[in-house]
């Protein structure tokens, strides 16, 4: 199993349970390890036969911006979803961080893993 990954994917969003989170945006942090086989890719050297990164960045920056949930758990599911089904993705890591949400931490968050690992 290769793993292509993106870290520290910094995007702004509406995140939050409290009445003044709902009226702004905060940065959340993105940290995504993806499952794939390099192989054909390296042996190519061609962009259509890798899991293109920048195309999966570009769809979840599109996706959270336009996001409104409660609660981070929410959005990492919502996020996990979107690489696997539109990206053909069969197992992934991530960790979604909200810098600041707890004084005294650098940031908090989620990790989860979704899928089988090949």
């Amino acid at each position: 199993m290769d793993i292509v990954y993106i870290r520290d994917l910094k995007i702004e969003t509406v995140i939050g349970i409290f009445d003044w989170e709902r009226r702004i945006r905060q940065t959340v942090s993105l940290d995504l390890e993806m499952a794939t086989d390099i192989r054909k890719a390296a042996a190519s050297d061609d962009i259509k036969d890798a899991l293109d990164y920048k195309s999966v960045a570009k769809r979840l920056i599109a996706f959270v911006e336009g996001s409104e949930f409660l609660l981070v758990e929410t959005l990492a599911e919502k996020i996990a979803g979107i690489v696997r089904e539109e990206f053909g993705v069969p197992w992934l890591r991530l960790q979604l961080s909200k810098p600041g949400a707890v004084r005294g931490a650098q940031d908090v968050g989620v990790i989860i893993e979704r899928g089988e690992k090949p």
